[in-house]
């Protein structure tokens, strides 16, 4: 399978250069990147596609889906950081000053692929290109736009004390950089994601009706499942979100491109491959980072065991809790999948394996992600043979199919309505029996279980159910072996992670936002940081 987007990328940022300077850099603005000048661009065809494939460049940055964000969702009981990093450590305690230089990539980058999606909606318009290549490259722009808010929406944006963050589009894109503002609300965020996803809902294919070489680029579903995800999040402002949850998650279903769960009946190979290249591209991958053996997320090689027992370069961090483990259902096939604990079996280089590690904090370790590594010689073929950039065929997912089926399934219940059905598709396919009359804890155990690991965020699942104190306020814990290097060796039950009474919810609901931002745009900064 080929890295199709990431390769166009790398010839295109070569040559293009995308903005006059009149903000500052580091948030909205880009460094030139090329001889050619904005007043010579955005005369050809070619001009337009390059300029829409710069926008998806950061997707595959390392600060961006394969750890940047995910430093926030290991602030959940769900994992511990796995090696000294104080960064990571003290988003994880929250305690945080907004100079992390681990922590300050991902806002700054959102505003720049922002950015680069105006210059697309201003440009493209006036060009002499077909109407269907113009369509395209649109609603790509609106897509990319609309993505990339949505994560600064909810991760430093409220409804409170706060505030959004600030809104750029084609009209105003261009101001001073100490110009902008803060919305009154992230509802104002959310409004302009909606918007946007509409538009490149009217103008984006299904993904069925694009050639295998554009596999990765923005398409129809992709729209309408982050306007099911973003009225999600809307509603814990809004009730009557909920219901247009639904109607956006029913969207995504009826869309014609068949989505659906990979479900042939086997839960432990269906779940097992479903974590794999084998299902890249297939019915239930939304959204996810175009990855291969050159380039794309490194999550992979992130959370494998440091040093990969002297065959390859993992890096060792972000290791499972005891708190997860036992959080599924006995019998539940995804257990296995989704993480090993010491003496479970498994493939790696071509080896039958049972797991021990003397790395692990906690006893465990994401297996969610080690498909790649089952051959007898894997370098160069399923994973990348540079261990410093360890890529590997697996197209990280950051939104499936079966979270659109819980998005519904808790929009339904938080309406008073019958959740069922789409939970217990999502049971069904893992084995389990079904539940009758599901509640909020049911659907909460099903997200955490299902989508464990997974750039769905458990963090801010917690925060928004306002569920985050509580669980803050207790250890994880993890299994500590006498010999961290025997698979049967016995294991004591301890606190791997003190309790967090330090979070609090009145304002660590959002991230700080990081001071080089705060100082090229003169917004403030989240009350409490």
């Amino acid at each position: 399978m080929k890295n199709n987007i990431a390769k166009i990328i790398m010839v295109t940022m070569v040559v293009i250069f995308l903005g006059p300077v009149s903000c500052s850099d580091d948030f909205t603005n880009l460094e030139p990147l090329g001889s050619s000048s904005y007043e010579n661009f955005w005369k050809t065809e070619q001009d337009a596609i390059e300029s829409t494939n710069s926008m998806y460049y950061y997707m595959k940055d390392e600060d961006m889906f394969s750890r940047g964000f995910y430093w926030y969702i290991n602030a959940s009981d769900d994992m511990v950081t796995g090696r000294i990093k104080a960064d990571a450590d003290n988003a994880k305690n929250f305690n945080l000053t907004g100079d992390e230089s681990s922590l300050k990539w991902m806002y700054a980058q959102c505003y720049k692929i922002i950015r680069r999606a105006n210059d697309v909606l201003v440009n493209v318009p006036e060009m002499d290109i077909s109407e269907s290549l113009k369509d395209r490259l649109l609603g790509e722009a609106y897509f990319m736009r609309a993505f990339h808010y949505h994560y600064l929406a909810y991760h430093y944006g409220d409804n409170g004390i706060n505030g959004g963050v600030p809104i750029l589009t084609e009209e105003n894109y261009n101001d001073e950089a100490g110009s902008y503002s803060r919305p009154t609300s992230v509802v104002e965020n959310y409004a302009q994601i909606i918007e946007d996803l509409n538009n490149a809902a009217e103008l984006l294919p299904l993904i069925t009706e694009l050639n295998s070489e554009d596999y990765g680029r923005a398409h129809k579903d992709a729209a309408l499942a982050y306007m099911a995800k973003t009225y999600i999040y809307w509603a814990q402002y809004d009730a009557s979100k909920y219901a247009d949850a639904v109607i956006a998650a029913d969207a995504v279903t009826n869309s014609g491109s068949g989505r659906a769960l990979i479900d042939t009946d086997n839960p432990e190979l269906d779940f097992r491959e479903l974590h794999s290249h084998l299902n890249n591209w297939t019915s239930e991958y939304i959204w996810s980072v175009d990855s291969g053996i050159e380039d794309g997320s490194k999550l992979p090689g992130v959370v494998l065991e440091n040093k990969g027992w002297g065959l390859y370069n993992g890096w060792g961090y972000y290791h499972p809790s005891l708190g997860l483990y036992e959080a599924f259902e006995e019998g539940d096939v995804r257990r296995e999948v989704t993480m090993l604990k010491f003496g479970d079996e498994f493939e790696f280089f071509g080896e039958t394996r049972r797991y021990a590690s003397e790395n692990s904090q906690s006893g465990f370790q994401w297996n969610k992600y080690m498909y790649e590594y089952q051959g007898e010689n894997p370098i160069g073929v399923t994973v990348n043979a540079n261990g410093d950039n360890p890529t590997t065929l697996y197209n990280v997912p950051i939104l499936r199919y079966a979270e659109i089926l819980l998005i519904k399934s808790e929009a339904l219940i938080m309406q008073g309505q019958n959740g069922d059905a789409p939970l217990n598709a999502v049971r069904d396919r893992a084995g389990l029996l079904p539940i009758t009359g599901a509640t909020m804890d049911d659907l909460k155990q099903e997200r955490r279980v299902e989508l464990a690991g997974e750039f769905a965020n458990r963090h801010f699942d917690l925060v928004r159910w306002g569920d985050a104190d509580a669980v803050y306020s207790e250890p994880i814990y993890g299994r500590i072996h006498t010999d961290k290097a025997d698979p049967d060796s016995p294991f004591t039950v301890e606190e791997i992670w003190p309790a967090r009474p330090q979070f609090n919810p009145a304002t660590m609901h959002v991230w700080p936002i990081p001071n080089e931002s705060i100082d090229s745009s003169g917004i403030p900064q989240n009350t409490g940081w």
